[in-house]
């Protein structure tokens, strides 16, 4: 008798006299020399990049896109009689799927819905890979690779749409303003009065700066007595007068 031991991530599969016996579990296992023959299949994920594909979208664009696929086997004996080497194969099926899949969308879903495509490309994949006892557990797109034309397209389009965006709210604040205005004009002349405060206000304003002289044009002065005079009314009439 011959001495094996199969690892916790490994199924043996036993062949004797050429025929497949049974699938050997972990551990310590004996096989008989010559008559028995074991192989070993590992059960973990195996990573998979699938290079970058020169591809024609839908819409006549081409575009350079690499993916990376995860697969492991879940049959160890269809694994082994069924194909001769798995990796090899599912790297073959899945450039010839990517180039399928990614070819029937155009270019702005290729860059908008990768999580779709990629879902495509598993099930793509594993309508065949399972035949094999492999099952495709994940794929990414993880590079797009655009014309340099197209690059310089997409990127006058964002400048485009930046500026439009500047625009507009340039435009919502011009109009904001000028209602703003329309308001206080209104104001204004509904109360002549509060015209020639809001005017004396900025005068005084203005002679805040000790180096400033302010002449009063006679329109002022006329003014000053209109509000001494509004004044002299509002107290005669006891209405209370906030001081100046």
């Amino acid at each position: 008798m011959a001495v094996r031991i199969i690892k916790q991530y490994e199924r043996g599969v036993l062949f004797r006299f050429g025929r497949v016996q049974r699938t050997l579990e972990p551990g310590f296992r004996l096989i008989i020399p010559v008559v028995d023959v074991l192989h070993r299949v590992s059960l973990r994920i195996v990573t998979l990049p699938i290079q970058s594909q020169g591809i024609i979208t839908r819409d006549n664009v081409s575009v350079g896109v690499a993916a990376v696929a995860y697969f492991r086997v879940i049959d160890p004996v269809k694994s082994v009689v069924a194909i001769e080497n798995v990796s090899a194969a599912i790297d073959q099926i899945a450039q010839t799927t990517l180039r399928k899949v990614v070819g029937q969308h155009t270019l702005d879903e290729t860059l908008s819905e990768t999580d779709r495509i990629n879902l495509d490309i598993r099930e793509n994949l594993d309508v065949i890979t399972l035949a094999w006892g492999v099952e495709v557990t994940l794929v990414e797109l993880k590079d797009i690779q655009l014309p340099d034309s197209m690059k310089r397209a997409m990127a006058k389009q964002a400048e485009a749409e930046r500026e439009k965006r500047a625009k507009i709210i340039n435009a919502e604040g011009e109009h904001l303003a000028a209602a703003a205005l329309g308001e206080a004009s209104d104001v204004m002349m509904a109360h002549p009065l509060a015209l020639q405060l809001r005017n004396l206000q900025s005068l005084v304003e203005i002679g805040v700066d000790k180096n400033t002289t302010v002449v009063f044009p006679s329109p002022i002065m006329t003014t000053i007595a209109e509000l001494n005079a509004f004044i002299a009314r509002e107290a005669a009439a006891g209405v209370p007068v906030a001081p100046g």
